[in-house]
């Protein structure tokens, strides 16, 4: 098998038990709520003034897809739409005090999971972190190139 072969099974693997091993928690303790929907209140409480084209953009998504996703919340009680003064054509939203409580039960699903791997992450130096970034970025951004390519161009940096 080749250097590239082991990388992205070693990829794929990681990704899949991490999935495997929170998925249990992370449906009990947010029960009622799809990953898209907890994923999507976890980017609207890290982005002001979010809005469908950025969220769109944030998830490989098409803008249809994602008003039924944010449409699906705000019934759900757990985002608000809203537009700016200056700009009334936008509009944007902002979690209510539902989805930002749903939005800290994720953070602390992550911290907990955080501090279960911290073992390995503790033996890593900052040299090999910023290898293993560079890498990721360098692959990011050919794949972003790969998209752009199939005029899919949905994420914008």
């Amino acid at each position: 098998m080749s250097k590239e072969d082991q990388v992205i099974m070693g990829f794929r693997d990681l990704y899949n038990k991490l999935v495997w091993l929170n998925k249990d928690k992370m449906e009990d303790s947010l029960k009622g709520y799809t990953s898209s929907e907890v994923h999507c209140i976890e980017y609207i409480e890290k982005n002001a003034d979010s809005n469908v084209t950025q969220l769109a953009e944030s998830f490989y998504m098409t803008r249809g897809a994602l008003s039924k996703l944010t449409k699906k919340l705000i019934e759900k009680g757990l985002i608000e739409s809203y537009q700016k003064s200056d700009n009334k054509k936008e509009i944007y939203f902002r979690l209510t005090e539902q989805g930002k409580a749903i939005n800290k039960i994720h953070d602390d699903l992550h911290k907990e999971f955080q501090e279960r791997d911290k073992a390995v992450f503790e033996q890593v130096t900052e040299e090999q972190f910023d290898r293993v970034l560079s890498f990721v970025e360098k692959y990011n951004r050919h794949l972003d190139a790969e998209i752009k390519k199939q005029g899919l161009e949905l994420k914008s940096e």
